[in-house]
């Protein structure tokens, strides 16, 4: 869910280096605490040139925007541009961030490129309005008060709030929202919403303006805000996905839901996963589904299957574990992140697509293991593995399609993105209309942030609320919560999403995230990743941020929950009167199954 970004310093005895057309300038030592620009040309064909501009944040707080502007001589032109949003006045060019790349933490970077045409380079380079260089822009005037701070709106969990933009003679990057004397939040526009507070709580906040340079305006009026008080009528679902490619190198079988406790806690199953081609639901693993054959000792009823039974595998396990708990319900996953591509052509007819997943699902070899359908489609018109352009109305019709087919005496749930972004992913499909169809929605309030962006800025990849320093707002399960209530989806559809793993970097020298690092972790089935089960001893959690825990051991950074933070997800949501909770996935939980007993003992 979070966009790789690369970066790129070049040092010379403490100076800045700039390349110019082919040559190394040596340009004054930059500013301890200032927000600088390194442009290169990374090639140069003679009639032109690839170039790269690096934006980094030297300062101590995190900058929610960034602008690089400069001059190019006649006869040189830049053309393609990427990461950055170009604009061209006769020979001056300036180059903003994109939706994505704005926010850089103190201490990290961001990189825009660029081919060009002609043989000349750039000059009078600027960022932010100060010199690339942070040199010094010799601007000392603070920006205006921002005016008129009130409460736009408020819940049991969270304030939002609105004020008037203040003016400056550079101009403003962003505004800091304080709670008290804490720094809540940092934003570039005139609004925030200031999240993980308790209920019935009064807060007071105000904002402060700042530019460029580091100048910082005064603080505005104070308004003082009372939260909601909490429902305390969140539902008691726990829904865990079982991964049917768990019993091969994992050796996670069905029976491992029972030995260890949490078929007992488990309201629901979400088998993942059944496939999506060519516009049709298909099977995706016919031995792991009913193929296998199990021992005496590795069924869940002490009794071996035989060569000659119409149903074996995962599905006859889930049968038999029905019938040892007649009130846990199973469910189909089908798509996931390898086989969502399918969903395009599935969404261009979805009156077909739902009937061949009614066939599917309501096979009378296995009928009675399922209760309904789940869609994990990533993303509807958006970019997950691949970039779908189905449209906005997409998911709501594919939905509308499985309703129908599938009545009323089955479920129909969807696991959804939780990218709570301005512009982001839940902004790209009609959720809001979609709700109607679904008995539940399963944001995907975890994967935030992690080693797919190797260099860092380390972050938890599961933060309940955003932060100071949070490398994306937006990124963040009460983030994602919100906009979907905004957009019309109940909030007793919805459960928030636990990882029962963590997502780690290594080459990591600070403990408190924001930390770069050289690269992914070391982990036993995939780098970067690593079951809770594993991390609870080999790098145990020594530090919280926003609602989750991290830890820091040797070169190495974590971020994963544990009971404890567990335990207070499950307070926000009740507060927020959430249906429940849901987590991926089973095998990565303890053999006594500590997280989901947090789980549990959480909802009540």
């Amino acid at each position: 869910m979070s966009r790789p970004r690369g970066r790129r310093a070049i040092g010379l005895a403490g100076a800045l280096i700039i390349v110019m057309g082919g040559s190394l300038a040596v340009a004054p030592a930059a500013s301890a605490a200032a927000v600088t620009a390194t442009c290169t040309k990374t090639s140069d064909w003679g009639t032109g040139f690839g170039g790269q501009c690096t934006v980094k944040n030297g300062t101590s707080a995190s900058i929610s925007s960034w602008k690089v502007e400069f001059d190019l001589p006649a006869g040189t032109a830049i053309g393609s541009t990427w990461d950055a949003t170009k604009a061209v006045s006769g020979d001056h060019y300036t180059f903003t961030n994109a939706g994505w790349n704005g926010t850089v933490a103190a201490g990290a970077s961001a990189s825009f490129g660029f081919n060009g045409t002609g043989s000349g380079w750039i000059s009078g380079c600027k960022v932010n309005g100060g010199v690339c260089d942070g040199s010094g822009s010799g601007d000392t005037q603070a920006p205006g008060v921002p005016g008129n701070l009130r409460s736009t709106g408020k819940t049991s969990s969270s304030v939002s709030l609105a004020w008037n933009a203040s003016t400056d003679n550079v101009g403003v990057t962003g505004y800091d929202v304080y709670r008290g004397s804490s720094l809540a939040d940092t934003v570039s526009g005139t609004s925030a919403t200031v999240s993980g507070l308790s209920p019935s709580t009064a807060y007071s906040f105000t904002v402060k303006a700042r530019d460029a340079a580091g100048n910082t305006s005064g603080a505005s009026n104070a308004v003082s805000v009372t939260t909601d008080a909490g429902s305390g009528s969140g539902g008691d679902k726990v829904i865990g996905y079982f991964a049917q490619w768990g019993v091969y190198q994992r050796a996670y079988h069905v029976k491992n839901i029972d030995t260890s406790g949490s078929a007992a806690k488990l309201t629901h199953i979400n088998y993942a996963f059944g496939n999506v081609q060519n516009g049709r639901c298909t099977i995706g693993d016919s031995y792991a589904d009913y193929e296998k054959a199990y021992t005496a000792g590795e069924s869940v009823d002490g009794v071996a299957d035989t060569w000659d039974q119409p149903l074996r595998g995962s599905f006859n396990q889930l049968r038999k574990l029905k019938k040892k708990y007649p009130n846990l319900k199973v469910i189909w996953s089908f798509g996931g992140w390898t086989w969502s591509g399918g969903f395009g052509q599935a969404a261009a007819n979805p009156g077909a697509f739902a009937d061949s997943c009614y066939s599917l699902v309501e096979d009378p070899r296995w009928a009675d293991v399922f209760d309904g359908i789940d869609i994990d489609w990533e993303y509807p018109n958006a970019c997950g593995l691949t970039c779908d352009t189905s449209g906005p109305a997409a998911f709501k019709n594919l939905m509308s399609a499985l309703r129908g087919k599938f009545g009323s005496n089955n479920l129909v749930t969807a696991a959804i993105t939780a990218d709570g972004s301005n512009g982001g992913k839940i902004d790209a499909a009609d959720y809001g209309g979609a709700a109607q169809y679904v008995d539940w929605y399963l944001p995907m309030t975890y994967d935030f942030f992690g080693a797919f962006a190797p260099q860092g800025p380390t972050a938890p990849h599961s933060p309940l609320t955003s932060y100071p320093g949070i490398p994306q707002q937006g990124f963040n399960s009460d983030a994602a919560i919100q906009k979907l209530r905004s957009k019309g989806v109940p909030a007793n559809k919805m459960l928030l999403g636990i990882g029962f793993y963590g997502r780690g970097w290594q080459g990591v020298t600070q403990k408190e995230p924001g930390g770069t690092a050289t690269g992914a972790a070391p982990g036993t089935y995939e780098q970067g990743i690593e079951d809770y089960k594993v991390l609870k001893g080999r790098c145990p959690a020594n530090g919280t941020v926003a609602g989750t825990a991290y830890a820091y051991c040797g070169n190495q950074w974590w971020s994963y929950d544990t009971p404890s933070t567990i335990g207070g997800k499950m307070t926000y949501a009740k507060n927020q009167g959430l249906a429940g909770s849901f987590f991926w996935e089973l095998s990565g939980d303890t053999a006594n199954g500590e997280l989901i007993t947090a789980i549990r003992n959480g909802l009540g």
